[in-house]
C-alpha cells in the first residue's frame, strides 16, 4: 500500500461513523415514494442532525427544489445523485491551506476552548514539523489550568522539543515574551504557542487572548504568525460560535478539527465551510500521529460517500 492509498484507508475509517450515520438517514429519506413537503422536511430534520446547520441544510435545499422545479423531477431517489453533487460543490469551495512543513520561520498561535485536544494537536504538529527537520520551540502560555504546562512538558520530552514555561499562574504574556527571545537566541525554526483553553463567552479571558498576540506581534521579528484555532467535531453546532468569536477577538487564520472519528456528525465541516470560508487546514481521524490529516477536500467528499 502507497502513501496516499494509505492516507486514503485511515481517512475512510476514521470517518465511518460520519459516513454510516449520515448515509443511512439519507437512504431512508430518499426511499420516500414522492417529492412533497414531508420529503423535504425530512431530508432537513436528516441534514441537520448530521450538523449540518440551518443555514446550509436550507441553502441545500433551495438548490433541490429549483433542480425539482427545473428539470420536472418526481422520484425522491432522483435527488440523491444531486444533493451528493451540492455537498462536494460546497467542500469544493473550502479553500486549501496546508501547512509549510519545509521552510521559512513561523509563529502558530493555537487557540481553542478547553477539551478539543488542543494540546494533543499541538504535539502532532510539532512532530511533523520535526520530521521535516526543522527546529521547534513549544511555548507553555496556558497558566491557567492545573497542569497544562506540565501536559506540554511531557510531550516536549517525548519528542525531544525544548518547552518554554513559567510557574502555574503566571503571566502568559510574560511566557511568550520568554519564549520568542529563546527562539531568536536559539535561531529555531518553528514557534508553537499553547493558551488556555478559554471559555469563547469570557470577556476578560479572550481580552487576555489578544494581549498574548499583541506581544508576538510586537516581537514577531522575520516570522510569519499564524492562528489555529482547534474544534472538536462533537460539540457541533457550538463550534461554529467558536469560529466566530476567536475570529473576532484575534482573527483565525486557519481551523483544525479533531475528533470526527467519534462522532456521526462531520457536517460540521460542510456548515463551517459555507459559512465562514476559513481554510480548514487539520483533521483528526484517530488517536496515531499519523490520523492528523492534512484537509483535503476532495479526498475527504470521495471518503464520506465512498467514491470509487
Amino acid at each position: 500500500m502507497n502513501n496516499n492509498q494509505g492516507f486514503f484507508a485511515r481517512l475512510k475509517q476514521g470517518l465511518n461513523k460520519t459516513r454510516n450515520s449520515f448515509l443511512a438517514n439519507l437512504e431512508t429519506v430518499f426511499a420516500s415514494s414522492r417529492i412533497d413537503q414531508v420529503f423535504y422536511d425530512d431530508l432537513e430534520d436528516s441534514l441537520i442532525m448530521a450538523d449540518v446547520g440551518m443555514d446550509t441544510a436550507s441553502f441545500l435545499l433551495d438548490k433541490l427544489k429549483q433542480t425539482v422545479k427545473e428539470k420536472n423531477l418526481v422520484d425522491p431517489a432522483q435527488l440523491r445523485p444531486l444533493l451528493v453533487e451540492e455537498i462536494k460543490k460546497i467542500l469544493a469551495t473550502a479553500a486549501s491551506k496546508p501547512f509549510d512543513f519545509g521552510g521559512g520561520k513561523q509563529i502558530h498561535l493555537v487557540v481553542g476552548v478547553n477539551g478539543v485536544g488542543k494540546t494533543t494537536t499541538i504535539a502532532k504538529l510539532a512532530a511533523r514539523f520535526r520530521d521535516h527537520r526543522r527546529q521547534v520551540l513549544l511555548v507553555a502560555a496556558d497558566t491557567f489550568r492545573a497542569a497544562a504546562t506540565e501536559q506540554l512538558r511531557q510531550w516536549g520530552e517525548r519528542l525531544q522539543i525544548p518547552v518554554i514555561h513559567h510557574q502555574e499562574g503566571a503571566d502568559p504574556g510574560a511566557v511568550v515574551f520568554d519564549g520568542l527571545a529563546a527562539a531568536k537566541a536559539r535561531k529555531t525554526d518553528i514557534v508553537i504557542v499553547d493558551t488556555a483553553g478559554r471559555l469563547h463567552t469570557k470577556v476578560n479571558l479572550m481580552d487576555e487572548l489578544k494581549k498574548v498576540k499583541r506581544i508576538i506581534l510586537q516581537n514577531l521579528g522575520d516570522r510569519q504568525l499564524e492562528t489555529l484555532l482547534v474544534l472538536d467535531a462533537t460539540t457541533g453546532q457550538n463550534a461554529l460560535n467558536q469560529v466566530k468569536i476567536f475570529h473576532e477577538a484575534v482573527g483565525v487564520d486557519r481551523i483544525a478539527i479533531t475528533k470526527l472519528d467519534g462522532t456521526a456528525k462531520g457536517g460540521i465541516i460542510l456548515a463551517i465551510i459555507n459559512q465562514f470560508k476559513t481554510p480548514i487546514s487539520l483533521i483528526g481521524v484517530g488517536e496515531k500521529k499519523e490520523d492528523l490529516q492534512d484537509f483535503d477536500p476532495a479526498a475527504f467528499a470521495e471518503a464520506l460517500f465512498e467514491v470509487n
